[in-house]
């Protein structure tokens, strides 16, 4: 049976939620973070070098990493399933938006997290840009949610699997006003309204409440 290593608070809430959706049977170890470092604990480390999660345990496979881990799962057990192949006029969003997540979203939310942080005044140039470029992203989501329901297009797939952490579950630790962003909070109550979503965020973190 498929093992995932889930971490609290973390982008391992992907992976449960895929196996969820995929109807895959999985077996799940949790970890919890350190109350003062908010580090995940030793025992991730002694799983995979960087000591972060996802992890995945697949027979004789271990593999890291959250977007590795959906394609793996996708390509393995997905027999099709949430994701948009080649031949459809909506591949190149599904690829992109797929790869938003973490490529370019993920790091500017760390980014402003950060330095929010930090006690830097609001205008301090490293916050100011950082900010700047927040707000482009976001821009450039929500006019593109303005014209389909989902990112990759009619479909809920992959893509928004990879894409939904940043919106919500980040957000609890360092708010972010959406209020701007019509058609992602549009987008995000779409989400939230599938169960499987639902249940998936109650076993990854009972009783944190999410906005979508």
């Amino acid at each position: 049976m498929l093992t995932v290593h889930h971490l609290g608070v973390s982008q391992s809430e992907r992976i449960v939620w895929l196996c969820e959706e995929l109807a895959i049977p999985y077996r799940l170890v949790r970890y919890a973070r350190d109350p003062v470092t908010r580090l995940a604990p030793e025992a991730l480390r002694q799983l995979h070098p960087l000591g972060a999660a996802p992890v995945i345990e697949d027979g004789d496979t271990m593999l890291g990493e959250s977007a590795a881990i959906v394609e793996y799962l996708l390509t393995k057990f997905g027999d099709g399933r949430l994701q948009i192949g080649p031949d459809h006029a909506d591949y190149p969003h599904y690829l992109y938006w797929f790869h938003f997540a973490n490529g370019n979203l993920q790091p500017i939310i760390l980014r402003y997290m950060t330095l929010a942080r930090s006690g830097l005044p609001v205008d301090h140039p490293a916050l100011t840009s950082t900010m700047g470029r927040l707000q482009v992203a976001l821009d450039t989501m929500d006019a593109h949610l303005g014209a389909r329901p989902y990112l990759a297009g009619d479909e809920f797939t992959a893509a928004d699997i990879m894409t939904v952490f940043s919106l919500t579950t980040m957000r609890v630790f360092q708010p972010i006003d959406l209020t701007p962003y019509p058609h992602i909070q549009a987008y995000l109550a779409r989400i939230g309204e599938r169960p499987v979503y639902r249940r998936a965020m109650e076993i990854c973190e009972p009783g944190i409440v999410r906005e979508c």
